[in-house]
């Protein structure tokens, strides 16, 4: 069995004395695991680094073997992520929301999310909105999708401001105002309008969004602890945008 592919390094573990065992989410096979020869060795560990962009070949005897990797660099951006708190956080945080999915099941959106959004963490506007549809889709492929096309008691597709916490779809300004205190609020950037850029408000809206329902129907049922990961990011996210957006006085 062999196949090569393009794959994002989501983390290794050391095996033996030389060798890693290597965690990847790749475009067309998913999250997938194999072991890498000598990849504690001085030039492999650049190259085993999170979020680091990777061809790698994979070879086993039989499909649900371990199997071993070949690895050769495409991006080696994780230097540049180590920079900022909002990258270390956001690769560890996509990681552990890849790892919710059965392994070597495909998700080529999702390699194709993280791909961008990894090229766009110094950004954080466009990190936290990004990462925020990454969560969506992440609960979509796990059979939790929301529904924010129209308003669920309605059907207009007008003034989507709420979502509601049980259902996950959503409700329009007039139909929730009644329940807002009980509703979750639906950010501009979600809209089906989309053009409005993350705020601060806004994104904190957002991860509150994505954060009740990965906790109703995600780690919750399964006796999962949150992702701290995910809260580093939320709020490095929110730091650095607030300082972007902060006014310069005179």
């Amino acid at each position: 069995m062999q196949w090569q592919d393009e794959a994002i390094i989501l983390g290794v573990r050391r095996h033996g004395e030389t060798s890693v065992i290597a965690e990847v989410m790749s475009r067309s096979r998913g999250r997938h695991l194999g072991m890498v020869r000598s990849g504690r060795s001085r030039s492999m560990q650049p190259v085993l680094q999170p979020g680091n962009l990777v061809d790698v070949t994979w070879r086993a005897r039989l499909h649900d073997h371990l199997g071993e990797y070949r690895m050769e660099p495409v991006r080696l951006r994780a230097a540049q992520l180590m920079e900022t708190a909002t990258a270390v956080y956001g690769v560890q945080a996509m990681g552990a929301l890849l790892r919710l999915l059965p392994e070597r099941d495909p998700h080529p959106h999702l390699f194709e999310a993280m791909n961008v959004i990894l090229e766009n963490m110094t950004n954080p506007a466009d990190a936290g909105e990004l990462f925020v549809r990454f969560e969506l889709a992440v609960l979509n492929d796990l059979g939790f999708g929301l529904d924010l096309s129209e308003c669920a008691a309605t059907g207009t597709r007008d003034e989507l401001v709420y979502v509601s916490p049980k259902t996950g779809r959503a409700v329009c300004r007039a139909a929730g105002h009644p329940y807002a205190d009980r509703m979750l609020m639906l950010p501009p950037f979600l809209g089906r309008q989309g053009r409005a850029a993350a705020t601060c408000e806004s994104l904190t809206a957002a991860s509150r969004l994505t954060g009740h329902f990965l906790n109703r129907h995600v780690y919750e049922p399964r006796g999962l602890n949150d992702n701290a990961a995910r809260d580093g990011f939320v709020q490095a996210a929110l730091k650095a945008l607030m300082a972007v957006q902060q006014p310069v006085l005179d």
